[in-house]
């Protein structure tokens, strides 16, 4: 059966004075079917954050433009990105007085496959017919406490040092970059990537259920509604990328959007 396409991105600047989280998603120019995703949440004082994170934007649409799949694989693109931008950013601190850094998760849909990349502590999760199915690891402290036993989920999100990375862009060490794919999405696949500033608020399975009874575009206007309700009024800055693979009736037209 066909599979349609399903996307849409989002952000909303929290209670903080500024949005220094960017995403974004773009086909590439020539190859159909061939499309990236790419979130960044940014660090490093004032605008110097942002820079950061629209520095990762950047580079991932030009590594993706240039990308020539014959002479490249997916995994040699989604590292190119991230170590590039962290040289970029790493550069840009000699021309700035703030010390920027971001996290990155990028994503790559190319031949029906799915390919993904991460530093930091922005995360990418895989849904099916609303289970999860995998969830990438933070590189965090807390995240380390929780691989090594120290803390369950729960404690994790009200640990003191939750906010305390073990890798990014930017740093002076070279970006841990952890790596992950689906072979063959199908129907009743979906993909969310985001910040911590969404998904502090929820459970896996909260967000499973919800890319499951809503289009992209509900299921991300819900997200937003949903976390700042929950914050309380100290929510940070929220960015999304939903992902949604659609079987589409015999005969109907193929949709991407």
């Amino acid at each position: 059966m066909p599979i349609s396409v399903e996307t849409c991105v989002a952000r909303h600047i929290g209670d903080r004075k500024e949005q220094q989280d960017r995403v974004a998603l773009f086909a590439h120019p020539t190859r159909g079917g061939t499309m990236m995703a790419v979130l960044a949440d940014g660090m490093g004082g004032h605008s110097g954050g942002a820079m950061a994170a629209e520095q990762v934007i950047l580079k991932a649409r030009q590594n993706f433009e240039a990308f020539a799949p014959k002479h490249e694989t997916p995994e040699h693109l989604l590292e190119g990105v991230i170590n590039e931008a962290h040289t970029v950013i790493r550069l840009t601190r000699f021309t700035s007085e703030q010390d920027p850094h971001s996290t990155v998760v990028v994503f790559i849909l190319l031949d029906g496959q799915v390919y993904w990349a991460h530093c930091g502590d922005s995360r990418l999760y895989h849904f099916r017919d609303g289970k999860p199915l995998a969830r990438s690891s933070d590189h965090s402290l807390v995240g380390e406490l929780q691989r090594k036993g120290r803390l369950d989920e729960a404690a994790a999100l009200n640990h003191p040092q939750r906010n305390v990375l073990l890798s990014c862009l930017g740093s002076d060490r070279l970006p841990q970059i952890s790596h992950g794919s689906c072979s063959s999405p199908v129907g009743g696949d979906s993909f969310l990537i985001c910040s911590d500033g969404l998904w502090a608020y929820f459970t896996d399975q909260e967000f499973a259920d919800a890319v499951r009874s809503r289009s992209a575009r509900e299921a991300a206007q819900f997200f937003i509604d949903e976390a700042r309700a929950r914050a309380d009024g100290y929510g940070d800055n929220i960015s999304l990328a939903i992902i949604n693979f659609v079987d589409v009736p015999a005969g109907a037209p193929v949709q991407r959007n």
